[in-house]
């Protein structure tokens, strides 16, 4: 008569461990293949924002500025009490405030001027984009018939005087 267990090992002493820590392990690799998504989004350069909660200029300029690597915090508060805070004169207000890098951003400066001004770090308070010129980021595309009316980005000093850091002068469309 012959002896037979009455169960059987595992082919393997640990097999049954090695397949637990695999299932327990695909959560992981599933977050490694979506975590440097997540990590470049999070890296982007941080600029935060206050805005009209109600405004669509506003968002499609936080879109725009997106696009191009930077990540928001947004604060749906309005901006009249934070430009003011920050020492930016009403005359050369728009829809929206941001901040970034230390320096303030007023309307719908586009972002490779933001990058500019990160780049070239002029003793300034920012750049300003008075009004909401037609054809600046946030305020262009087909909603507005493509149309671009000329536009200047004003550096503006701490004492509030302003120089042209860039100009948009494309011919004017009516």
């Amino acid at each position: 008569m012959h002896n037979t267990p009455a169960f059987s090992a595992p082919a393997t002493p640990h097999s049954g461990l090695r397949r637990r820590r695999l299932l327990a392990a695909l959560p992981l690799v599933g977050a490694a293949l979506i975590a440097p998504r997540l990590v470049r989004a999070a890296t982007g350069t941080p600029i935060e924002v206050w805005k009209d909660p109600n405004c669509g200029c506003c968002h499609d300029w936080i879109s725009h500025m997106e696009a191009n690597g930077f990540s928001f915090t947004i604060h749906d508060t309005g901006n009249n009490a934070v430009r003011a805070r920050l020492g930016l004169p009403q005359k050369l207000g728009s829809c929206h405030t941001a901040l970034v890098g230390g320096y303030l951003i007023e309307g719908h400066v586009p972002a490779s001027d933001v990058r500019a001004l990160l780049r070239q770090k002029p003793q300034a308070l920012g750049l300003t984009v008075p009004g909401m010129p037609v054809g600046s980021p946030g305020m262009d595309g087909a909603v507005y018939g493509n149309r671009r009316d000329p536009y200047d980005v004003l550096l503006v000093a701490r004492n509030g005087s302003t120089r042209v850091f860039k100009s948009y002068h494309q011919k004017a469309s009516s």
